[in-house]
């Protein structure tokens, strides 16, 4: 077999970009030369787009990790019978793009934060390792390899009111879809942001596309007097059409929408925010974090929220899934200034009808990311003393306290190293976006404490071996030091790792 250094002399790998005058942009479509063998085991491929879904209390089924040394976000491992494995995602696979931003040289933590907040569904643009390893090798590291939708080029999700004249669009009548709609002038649907000539996608969070006629119109009147509906106008399916992009509710924008989600900024006060976090089920059976007993005056109810919201994201991070204890370390970690993206019960009910993240609604309100990408620790200044006489370089006053929760897949996502010339723990290695990092540590954190215990005697390794079968949290009391002469101060083969694991998406 050819190995992948050689496939210079078989295959060439193109760019090109066709030019659309209608939509006046560039298209790229990543392409093979004309003397690209066929039979060639390296074939390569053009980018490939995942639109998966989420069922019920489930991920979407596959672990993504970041490459040591190199940027890039790797599929590391499909779990089989998911929704990822049915969208053909592979391992090995380069995400390129979540939805329509381009995330190839975005911070690990941030593609990770997008695929969560895309809510229970997302498009992955992806390229299989080998394509991805020869197109940077002949194109270089700044060529465009992901096709994107132009600005302002994206379907809609529209939600229509009826008046006198009814929902004021027609649709072309054939015995299964796919249907186009046919607007009334001034209507209510061309007045809720309906383009002419839309094709029509989904009702209520339904794709109609292999309904019936008959199918539809029933959809249509068990609606009652409002219907929201995911279009796409002529340029929209033009362009998706050569750019091979499914016409996908992740990548649309919204119009007219009933409700929006709501961004609120706190600042804590004498007597606290002023409001209770509570765990219980929604509307829907599914847990989540409610906002209640908001007391008049205190900041939470002057910067808008409301009693019975539902916590959407803390410092712009979702906090889907997760469970009240680390909910509750996230707010407190953000210190006295806390921002909570809140939607309140009708627009909770909304987006888990159209099955869309509020997230992907925020406009212009996004929340400010916290300094270390949505921090979990709890800070507690202490005096420490000094490691002068260790023989390693000097930890500088003051310490904090961490807590840590386990990641899906169980591990906490740091590397642990210990001191050639004493028994000190220190951190070596921190996996972008895990637990650890979230937590906030910080390669070169000294371990003072895990768990209360202090660190430094003759039992450390058997009492750091015990640690996977105790309840979370994990509790570390760290002192922050400089990173200068780490590299001579990390003994070869001394390093523990802690689970380095990929992130369950």
């Amino acid at each position: 077999m050819e190995k992948a250094a050689d496939l210079q002399d078989t295959a060439s790998l193109t760019l090109k970009f066709k030019f659309n005058p209608k939509l006046g942009i560039d298209n790229p479509v990543l392409s093979l030369a004309e003397d690209h063998h066929p039979s060639d085991p390296w074939s390569l491929e053009r980018p490939r787009f995942c639109l998966l879904s989420k069922e019920k209390g489930k991920s979407f089924g596959f672990h993504l990790q970041q490459e040591l040394g190199r940027a890039g976000h790797v599929v590391c491992r499909v779990d089989p019978g998911t929704s990822a494995q049915r969208q053909g995602l592979q391992e090995g696979d380069r995400i390129l793009a979540v939805n329509n931003d381009v995330v190839e040289h975005e911070d690990y933590a941030v593609v990770v934060r997008r695929i969560r907040a895309s809510g229970p569904r997302v498009l992955l643009t992806v390229l299989a390792r080998h394509a991805h390893d020869v197109a940077r090798a002949q194109l270089g590291e700044d060529a465009h390899l992901c096709p994107t939708l132009g600005p302002g080029v994206r379907p809609r999700l529209c939600h229509i009111v009826k008046d006198e004249g009814g929902f004021g669009f027609g649709v072309t009548h054939g015995n299964q879809g796919p249907f186009w709609l046919v607007l009334s002038t001034g209507g209510a649907a061309e007045r809720s942001g309906v383009p002419p000539g839309a094709r029509l996608l989904e009702v209520n969070g339904v794709s109609v596309e292999k309904f019936t006629y008959n199918q539809l119109t029933r959809k249509l009147w068990q609606s009652g007097q409002q219907v929201t509906l995911l279009v796409a106008g002529p340029e929209v399916e033009e362009q998706c059409r050569q750019l091979g992009l499914p016409l996908a509710a992740p990548l649309a924008e919204g119009w007219a929408l009933p409700t929006k989600p709501r961004c609120l900024q706190l600042e804590k006060g004498p007597q606290g925010f002023g409001f209770l976090l509570r765990e219980e089920k929604g509307p829907d059976g599914r847990p989540g974090q409610f906002l209640w007993e908001v007391d008049p005056g205190l900041p939470a109810k002057k910067a808008g929220m409301q009693a019975g919201d539902r916590l959407v994201a803390v410092a712009g991070e979702s906090v889907e899934g997760l469970g009240h204890e680390e909910t509750v370390s996230r707010i407190q970690a953000q210190g006295s200034c806390v921002s909570l993206i809140v939607v309140d019960p009708e627009a909770d009910r909304f987006f888990r009808m159209v099955r869309l993240s509020p997230l992907l609604f925020l406009e212009n309100t996004e929340a400010p990311a916290s300094p270390q990408g949505s921090s979990s620790a709890s800070l507690v200044e202490t005096e420490v003393p000094s490691l002068e006489d260790t023989g390693v370089p000097s930890v500088p006053l003051g310490s904090r306290q961490c807590f840590l929760y386990p990641g899906p897949g169980g591990g906490y996502g740091f590397r642990l190293s210990c001191a050639a010339s004493g028994p000190r723990l220190f951190i070596s290695q921190v996996t972008p976006g895990g637990s650890a990092a979230r937590a906030g540590l910080q390669v070169g954190d000294v371990i003072l404490e895990v768990n209360g215990y202090p660190v430094g005697g003759e039992d450390d390794l058997e009492r750091l071996q015990q640690l996977p079968e105790a309840e979370p949290p994990l509790c570390l009391k760290l002192a922050a030091r400089s990173l200068r002469g780490l590299e001579a101060w990390i003994p070869t083969g001394a390093a523990e790792d802690w689970a380095l694991a990929s992130d369950l998406l």
